[in-house]
């Protein structure tokens, strides 16, 4: 079995059936709908319901909820960065806007938090796989009449917990045309992040293989770590920057760069993240990560990934995506650059 298909079968292992709790959780929307069911988490301003009488999972405009109820234990998080557990309600107190919810870690402790500050809520879980979110997209071209074939695989998933997170992400690009040579890109992610006491502030640790016959690398490897801030952290947006040191490894298949040995880099780390959200229909995800090299000054490395994202019913997506990676001082004869676009459908899991 290939790494390729180890990390995708673990990737569709995590993307199993959950067992659900007991839907009995209350909702009540503005113009005073009322909904038993439940809730799984809150992101991008859309709050995620499971309903016993709807296949699937339901999704509602977290700006419309009036009133909400539910005994099981949550990880919310505000605007600001601020962190709290408990069961979630809304405050006695709160019969007019803005609309405020209570947290209950305990029957004698609570926090009361504007409803509009709220940005992410995920549901606290004794079972481990319980606790992670995702997705899994994939996408196939095929023509006859220069038997071409292009596909693309691509797999996240989140680990979220009450001040950290982790997660790791997957991607496959396949290109073959009669009488060419086969084009292949492969490339895995894994990331850390802990908020510190400050708001909004975090140190992260980044993680990357990446493998590109387009610029003959046989096996990159870059390392790296800092402190970032979410620049703006809301139910539409989020902004974030790092910025910190790295290391990086090249490993070069063709006998000419073989010769030379691997490559090996160090420098500055700034990467940049921004996600734009439209209430169940779009999401849009922006990376880039410069790579300056302080062991070869002058040399600068830089990749960027961009997914736009459809929700077509339910947990499945239509995407259209982007990737891109250039080195500025390549080895003599070799590309600097490989990119691409790619489209497929998509499925989320988790609390999602």
């Amino acid at each position: 079995m290939n790494i390729r298909t180890l990390i995708f079968s673990c990737m569709l292992l995590l993307a199993a059936p959950l067992y659900a709790r007991d839907k009995s959780d209350v909702i009540v929307m503005n113009n005073g709908d009322r909904l038993t069911g439940e809730i799984k988490g809150l992101d991008s301003g859309v709050l995620y319901v499971s309903f016993d009488y709807i296949l699937g999972t339901s999704s509602v405009d977290w700006s419309k909820v009036n009133h909400l109820e539910s005994k099981q234990q949550f990880l919310v998080k505000t605007e600001d960065g601020s962190v709290y557990t408990g069961a979630i309600k809304t405050a006695e107190s709160s019969t007019s806007r803005p609309i405020k919810i209570e947290i209950s870690e305990t029957s004698d402790k609570s926090e009361v938090v504007e409803q509009s500050r709220i940005v992410v809520v995920d549901q606290i879980s004794d079972k481990f796989w319980q606790r992670f979110n995702g997705s899994v997209n994939s996408g196939i071209i095929y023509s006859k009449g220069n038997q071409s074939t292009q596909y693309n695989l691509s797999s996240a998933v989140e680990y979220p917990r009450e001040r950290w997170s982790a997660g790791a992400n997957y991607s496959s690009n396949l290109s073959a045309n009669s009488g060419s040579t086969v084009s292949t890109r492969n490339s895995l992610g894994l990331d850390s992040l802990r908020l510190l006491r400050w708001n909004n502030w975090y140190y992260a640790g980044l993680g990357n293989f990446r493998q590109s016959s387009e610029q003959e690398i046989a096996l990159q490897t870059n390392l790296g770590g800092g402190i970032g801030r979410f620049l703006k952290n809301t139910n539409r947006a989020t902004i974030s920057l790092t910025g910190g040191l790295g290391w990086q490894n090249t490993r070069y298949s063709h006998s000419l760069a073989q010769q030379q040995g691997s490559q090996n880099v160090a420098g500055v780390l700034i990467s940049a993240q921004v996600k734009l959200f439209k209430f169940n229909k779009t999401n849009l995800t922006l990376t880039g990560t410069a790579f300056p090299a302080l062991s070869n000054p002058g040399r600068i490395y830089f990749d960027t990934n961009a997914t736009y994202y459809i929700k077509i019913f339910g947990n499945l997506t239509w995407n259209v995506s982007f990737y891109g990676n250039w080195d500025n001082e390549p080895p003599p004869t070799f590309s600097g650059s490989d990119y691409g676009s790619s489209s497929g459908l998509g499925w989320t899991f988790g609390n999602r």
